[in-house]
């Protein structure tokens, strides 16, 4: 598991890189910075100095060449494909993305035009925080003008404590009820929701607590991760 002090870890036959905000709590299976989340080989950078404060709620601009810096280090070493560890990075999607010769991946938001089309809408987001995701999140990965239906984490202490703050540990069986609760009211106020999709990549471990809840297709960040995997080749 990755720890955010970690600058590098590059697994042997690895195709696609993963870069990590500088940040240290806890990532259980299922979360991006857990390296048994995926069946395949996967790289870790840390962007130092990309907290989650200055990628969330500040969507700091200045943290774009340091995002591309660490991007073209992976690009040096081989790696195919590239994706972030914090969806929020969907702001600065095209102005990474034109700035690498391989996919680059900033968000699980990216799949929403796909879902629309697969699955018509409206589509829920569940984000770490409401109050943070803004159009321009949105424009960055042509997910404006979808029938989007936002619930956040913002009000849930202890995944907010932990994730967003980091001044908890992570209770992973607190943060399992809070998916439930977020849920929960995301399908009772809005029961024609065709399918949700996790904004945070710290999410998918409690994809489990949202199947309590409902049966609709879920997608996140290690859907989008997993399909593209499939298209580099060997």
């Amino acid at each position: 598991m990755l720890k955010g002090g970690d600058r590098s870890s590059k697994l042997k036959n690895a195709k696609l890189g993963i870069l990590m905000l500088d940040n240290q709590f806890h990532r259980p299976i299922g979360d991006i910075g857990n390296k048994n989340t995926f069946s395949f080989p996967v790289a870790y950078k840390t962007v130092v100095g990309a907290t989650i404060n200055r990628a969330v709620r500040e969507a700091d601009p200045c943290l774009v060449e340091e995002f591309i810096k660490t991007a073209k280090e992976f690009e040096d070493e081989g790696i195919q494909a590239i994706s972030m560890s914090c969806g929020f990075l969907a702001i600065f999607q095209k102005e990474i993305q034109t700035s690498l010769h391989v996919p680059f991946l900033s968000s699980s938001l990216l799949q929403i035009p796909l879902i629309s089309m697969i699955t018509g809408e409206p589509i829920g987001v569940i984000t770490a925080s409401k109050m943070s995701l803004t159009i321009d999140h949105l424009k960055g990965v042509h997910a404006l003008g979808h029938q989007l239906i936002i619930e956040g984490m913002d009000e849930m202490t202890n995944f907010t404590g932990a994730i967003i703050e980091e001044t908890i540990a992570l209770n992973e069986a607190a943060v399992y009820e809070e998916m439930k609760i977020v849920t929960t009211k995301l399908i009772k106020d809005n029961p024609d929701v065709k399918a949700i999709v996790l904004e945070c990549t710290n999410m998918p471990p409690y994809v489990k607590a949202i199947r309590e809840i409902t049966n609709i297709p879920i997608f996140d960040s290690n859907t989008l991760i997993e399909s593209v995997y499939r298209s580099l080749p060997d």
